[in-house]
C-alpha cells in the first residue's frame, strides 16, 4: 500500500453518490427556507442572517446524525452498504455545511457592529464554570475543528500514511464532534430558544443514533458469546455446509479478535475480520472472482493465504483451520503471520 498522493479516482458510483448528497442538502435547505419564511418571515437584516444560521446549523446536525446511523444500519442490513462506501464524501460535505453555519454567525456579529463580542464571549473565563451562561459557541467551534481535521485527512494518502488502525481511531472522533454539537445545540436552546422544534430534533436524532448502535452492538455481542472452544483451544465453527458458499461465518477469539471463516466450494480458510484498508468487516463480504472482497470498498484477498492479488501487496493475518473427527470445522485462534497459507480442502456431504 503506497503512501504516495494520488488524486481521487472518480467513478460512476461516486458521482451518483455525491449528486444525491448535494441534492439532499439543497432539498433540506429549500424546505427549511420555504417553510420558515412562510411561517415567520425575517423582518430585518439580522433576522435574515439568523435564519441562515438556523438553516445551515440544522442541516449539519441532520447530516451528522445520518452519518452516525449508516454504520449500524449497514451492519444490520446489507442493503444499506452503498451508503457506507463513500461515507467520507458525506463527512467532507457536512464540514462545509457546518463551516457555512459558522460563517453566518460571524456575519451576524459583523452586521450588528460588534465583532469583538465574539472574542469577549469566548474568553469570559468565569462563565465556563456556569451551566446557564456557558459560552456554548465554544462547543460549536470545537466540533467544527474536529470535522475539519477529519475532512482534511479523509483522503487515502492519510489512511496509508497514518496506518488503518490510527486513521480509524482518529476518525472515531466523529462521535466527539456529535457530542459537542448536541451540547452546543442544547445549551444554546436553553439560553436563547423558545421553540419545541429544536429539542424535538435534538432528542429524535440522539435517540435514533443511540438505539441503532445498541441494537447493532447487541447482535455482535451475541456473535462473540457463541464461540465454543475444544480441549486444545480451537474454536468450533460448524459443519462445512453451515458456512455459506462464497460467504463467511464470524467467530470470536478468547481475546476478542473476530475471525472470518470463509468457504469457496470445498475450500475453507480463515482470515482476520479486519480489512487492511479501513479495518472494514471483511466477514460481511463475499468471495468474488475467487477473492474475498471487503464489502466497504472492494479490497480483495486470496482465501488461501490472505494476500491481495498482484499488483497489490496487502497481506492479512490468517488462522489455521481443520476438520475434526466429528466433521466440524474448527479454527485456531492463534494467528499466523500475514500472508501465510492456511486454507484446507474438505469433502462436502
Amino acid at each position: 500500500m503506497s503512501i504516495g498522493f494520488r488524486a481521487v479516482q472518480w467513478n460512476r458510483a461516486k458521482i451518483i453518490y455525491d449528486v444525491i448528497l448535494l441534492a439532499g442538502v439543497w432539498l433540506f435547505l429549500a424546505v427549511f427556507y420555504g417553510m420558515g419564511k412562510w411561517l415567520d418571515p425575517p423582518k430585518d437584516r439580522l433576522a435574515e442572517i439568523d435564519f441562515n444560521i438556523r438553516a445551515f446549523g440544522s442541516c449539519a446536525f441532520v447530516m451528522l446524525t445520518i452519518i452516525l446511523c449508516i454504520g449500524p444500519l449497514a451492519r444490520l442490513n446489507p442493503r444499506f452498504l452503498p451508503l457506507l462506501y463513500n461515507r467520507r464524501h458525506f463527512g467532507v460535505l457536512t464540514f462545509f455545511v457546518a463551516l457555512a453555519h459558522a460563517w453566518f454567525m460571524v456575519q451576524w456579529f459583523m452586521a450588528a457592529g460588534d465583532v469583538g463580542y465574539i472574542v469577549k464571549e469566548l474568553t469570559d473565563w468565569p462563565n465556563y464554570g456556569k451551566f446557564i451562561g456557558f459560552p456554548f459557541k465554544t462547543l460549536g467551534l470545537a466540533a467544527l475543528l474536529v470535522l475539519f481535521v477529519m475532512a482534511a485527512t479523509s483522503h487515502d494518502f492519510w489512511l496509508a500514511f497514518l496506518s488503518p488502525r490510527v486513521w480509524k481511531a482518529l476518525h472515531m472522533a466523529l462521535y466527539v464532534a456529535y457530542g459537542l454539537v448536541v451540547m452546543h445545540v442544547a445549551l444554546g436552546m436553553m439560553q436563547e430558544e423558545r421553540t419545541v422544534l429544536v429539542p424535538l430534533m435534538l432528542i429524535s436524532g440522539l435517540g435514533l443514533v443511540t438505539i441503532l448502535h445498541l441494537i447493532a452492538g447487541a447482535r455482535e455481542r451475541a456473535t462473540d458469546r457463541g464461540s465454543v472452544l475444544s480441549r486444545d483451544g480451537w474454536i468450533a465453527v460448524g459443519p462445512p455446509l453451515s458456512i455459506p458458499d462464497k460467504g463467511a461465518r464470524i467467530v470470536a477469539a478468547p481475546r476478542g479478535e473476530r475471525i472470518a471463516v470463509f468457504r469457496d466450494g470445498s475450500q475453507i480458510g480463515a482470515l482476520t475480520n479486519l480489512c487492511a484498508h479501513q479495518n472494514g468487516p471483511l466477514g460481511e463480504g463475499r468471495i468474488i472472482d475467487g477473492c474475498v472482497t471487503c464489502p466497504w470498498h472492494g479490497y480483495q484477498y486470496r482465501l488461501a493465504d490472505g494476500c491481495a492479488p498482484p499488483p497489490f501487496s496487502e497481506k492479512l493475518v490468517t488462522y489455521p483451520v481443520r476438520l475434526n473427527p466429528d466433521g466440524i470445522v474448527e479454527v485456531d485462534p492463534r494467528p499466523l503471520p500475514p500472508g501465510t497459507a492456511a486454507a484446507i480442502t474438505c469433502a462436502l456431504g
